[in-house]
């Protein structure tokens, strides 16, 4: 162990006379390693390590490595013989101070791409198993880790150090103080707490905090110090009598900003009891105080001001319901982030908080956690392509489908070309919310994953994503169907295991996992151009069912010929609008709300042959049976326009089978005295009937059918809900809304009943 030692503490002394981190590789045997990251961490107090086994220090299982979000640390070690995770891994150097190690214990690394792990049993989903996965992703890293400053290599099998890691960096110059900005409002003492100018115009945008209505945005990349200016700023709040309630995944994720506050109240003397208990954490400054609860709890809470550390790890939904705790909040998140939630606050929740507030947003660009120029954090970026871009606008401006040249983007030539990979990779950061870097080892290494692409002049202007599913043995089948998960197979899971289909795991489909088109070049049809290409790429043709062969293909571009499309979202109007136009119908709207984005989840599919015509027709019709009453009880919430949407996708048609009674008050709500509170089975047959056929109604009409008769709100609140003046008005239109309807699809028992009123 004395190469260890010997590298280790060279690593921790340059780290700490440059402020910096560096990255110690453990590369070999499993227990030798963990012998070598003990010697190296032994002087160190605070390590963690991300293992399911305890080489050194306290042990947190991979599982559970988005608690490390928020903490800083002088050593974190991870564990990479059982799983290389890359999402841990970017945790894991997230975690370490200025002056730390980050330590990796890996198998040889000439061994370790072909080496089969845990996190490679994620990816090989059935029909696949490990030996199927590639090491593209793992091959890549190895690069990084030979290639970048500030990263040491040991070899502890044969005790010999390969690359010192060291960097001769140039003495760090003093930053100096940080000036409070003119005609500042806060105290100067919460200002002189500032560490770097970023921090400073931070906390001076919290300013605005004061006034009811207003939202601050403060992003950052890892150390910047983005908790701690939301601490300062929480203190400067409090000594005026404001009452601030800070929530975060767990109080752990905000430790740093209840610090800060605390010293600045302290530097203020106004800091009066210190309560920052395990339980309920909190400050009390005069009549002021700042306060933690979970998010959970704070959802019930109110406050003048609501401080969210970590804002990306929290689901959409839960981020949605925290605005009505305070008339101003403050949003602090992570810009290039592993925080498990991707970037659903930058691309679902952004939108809704400038409709609801006056926001100001904040960027802190310089490190205070450790120097700029930080070699970990280069290194890291590169390996885990956290600051991954498309194109530039101007590569891409006028591009049109026309003109664009349909790829099938290889995995092997994606790893080998850096400025292609990070093109491809940076289209789906910027375009989905749930984008991370585990994506980046499924898209080079997952066995049933396919990438296409549309590119102009050669650079990628959209991309898709696409999942192999289905074509699963009978015995898989009955498991499924019994009730047993099969991971990386969504709609085969769902429809067989929720909806009962036993044959539906059968046909072989094709998920359009992602899809992304660069911003400057959307709304010209290159998406659905894409979906056009891919959907002619793998056509059977109608020649037979593409399950007969399991849809192998004869190269290794991935899967031929399917049976189907499909694709699971988070349903917005827009998206159902754009699957819709592009021929796919709905089968699913989920019962509950994805976490991640806040909305309910559409499945749907387009069929491409006879066994995928015949899943398709079977799936639908069960879709168009069961709805109604679905939204009658868990889909009662679901924004109108989303349920319009799905069930105009869905199509076709449902039974009426009116009784003459039935009919009669159908004509008396619509053009007499009749009530539908007397008889609501006719109005919501009629309602499903008319939606799914896409009756000439207008869209105001379509909500009040979905919002009072199908999803039976009270009447107050389906006036509310629809902006009506009164319950009276949305009585009132309810009747005419079915006038067209009777007119439709009324019979002469129908026609007699509205000659009566008319005469």
């Amino acid at each position: 162990m004395d190469a260890v030692r010997t590298a280790a503490r060279r690593l921790r002394a340059e780290a700490r006379a440059a402020d910096e981190r560096r990255l110690l590789v453990l590369a070999g045997g499993r227990e030798v390693g963990y012998r070598g990251a003990a010697v190296a961490c032994e002087p160190l107090a605070d390590v963690v390590s991300l293992s399911e086994c305890d080489p050194v220090g306290d042990r947190l299982p991979p599982r559970r490595a988005d608690e490390l979000l928020g903490t800083t640390h002088d050593a974190v070690v991870v564990d990479c013989h059982d799983a290389c995770r890359p999402n841990a891994i970017g945790r894991a150097a997230g975690a370490v101070d200025g002056g730390g190690l980050l330590v990796l214990a890996t198998p040889p690394l000439d061994d370790w791409p072909a080496t089969r792990d845990g996190f490679d049993e994620t990816l090989a989903v059935p029909p696949f198993d490990p030996a199927d996965v590639a090491g593209r992703f793992r091959r890549r890293l190895v690069r990084t880790l030979r290639a970048h400053r500030g990263v040491a290599v040991v070899d502890v099998d044969e005790g010999r150090v390969e690359a010192d890691g060291l960097t001769d960096p140039a003495p760090r110059l003093d930053a100096g103080t940080v000036a409070p900005p003119d005609d500042h409002a806060f105290p100067t003492a919460v200002y002189e707490a500032c560490r770097t100018a970023d921090q400073r115009d931070a906390v001076a945008a919290c300013e605005r905090l004061r006034e009811p209505g207003t939202a601050v945005v403060v992003e950052a990349d890892r150390g910047r110090g983005k908790s701690s200016a939301a601490g300062l700023a929480a203190a400067a709040l409090v000594a005026t009598g404001r009452d601030v309630l800070v929530t975060a995944p767990a109080y752990r994720n905000a430790a740093e900003c209840f610090d800060r506050a605390a010293e600045a109240l302290a530097a203020l003397e106004t800091l009066s009891d210190d309560r920052r208990t395990a339980d309920s954490p909190e400050l009390v400054a005069g009549e002021g105080r700042v306060r933690f609860r979970e998010p959970e709890a704070a959802v019930d809470a109110a406050a003048d001001v609501l401080v969210v550390d970590e804002a990306a790890a929290l689901p959409v939904r839960r981020l949605e319901s925290l605005l009505a705790v305070a008339p101003a909040a403050c949003f602090a998140t992570t810009v290039h982030g592993y925080e498990g939630a991707g970037r659903g606050f930058d691309v679902r929740f952004r939108d809704r908080l400038g409709a609801a507030r006056e926001v100001t947003d904040v960027d802190l660009a310089t490190p205070i956690r450790y120097a700029p120029a930080d070699p970990v954090e280069v290194w890291l970026f590169r390996a885990l392509m956290l600051d991954a871009r498309p194109a530039v606008e101007p590569l891409i401006a006028g591009a049109d489908p026309v003109e664009a040249t349909y790829e099938r983007l290889d995995p092997d030539a994606l790893a080998a070309d850096e400025n292609r990979l990070r093109e491809a990779f940076g289209l789906l950061v910027e375009a989905h919310y749930r984008t991370d870097p585990d994506d980046l080892a499924r898209l080079l290494d997952a066995p049933n994953i396919a990438v296409r692409g549309l590119s102009v002049d050669g650079h990628l202007v959209s991309i898709a994503l696409l999942a192999r599913e289905g074509g699963l043995p009978a015995a898989t089948r009955r498991a499924m169907y019994e009730g047993g998960r099969v991971r990386g197979n969504m709609l085969p899971d769902v429809l067989t295991s929720q909806l009962r289909d036993p044959e539906a795991a059968a046909p072989v489909g094709l998920r359009v996992m992602r899809i992304a088109t660069h911003r400057a070049a959307r709304s010209r049809g290159l998406g659905s151009a894409l979906l056009s290409a891919v959907e002619a790429e793998f056509d059977s043709d109608g020649d037979g069912d593409a399950s007969d062969d399991g849809g192998a293909s004869d190269d290794d571009t991935g899967p031929g010929p399917v049976d189907y499309l499909c694709v699971g979202y988070g349903a917005t109007p827009e998206l159902l609008d754009f699957w819709r136009n592009g021929g796919y119908r709905t089968v699913h709207l989920s019962a509950t709300r994805n976490d991640d984005s806040g909305e309910y989840s559409a499945l749907m599919l387009r069929p491409l042959s006879p066994a995928g015509e015949a899943l398709a027709e079977r799936q639908v019709a069960w879709f168009r049976r069961r709805i109604g009453s679905v939204l009658a009880d868990a889909l009662d919430d679901a924004d109108p326009d989303i349920v319009r949407g799905a069930l105009a996708a869905a199509g076709g048609t449902v039974p009426l089978d009116l009784s003459a009674a039935e009919w009669r008050t159908v004509v008396g709500a619509a053009y007499g005295p009749g009530l539908y509170d007397a008889a609501p089975r006719p109005f919501r047959r009629l309602a499903l009937r008319a939606l799914l056929e896409g009756t000439a109604l207008d869209a105001d009409a379509e909500r009040l059918l979905v919002r009072k008769v199908l999803q039976a709100r009270p009447w107050d609140e389906a006036a509310d809900d629809l902006g009506y003046v009164s319950r009276r008005s949305c009585m009132r239109a309810l009747g005419d809304a079915y006038r067209p309807l009777v007119d439709r699809y009324g019979g002469d028992l129908a026609r007699e009943e509205v000659d009566r009123y008319r005469d």
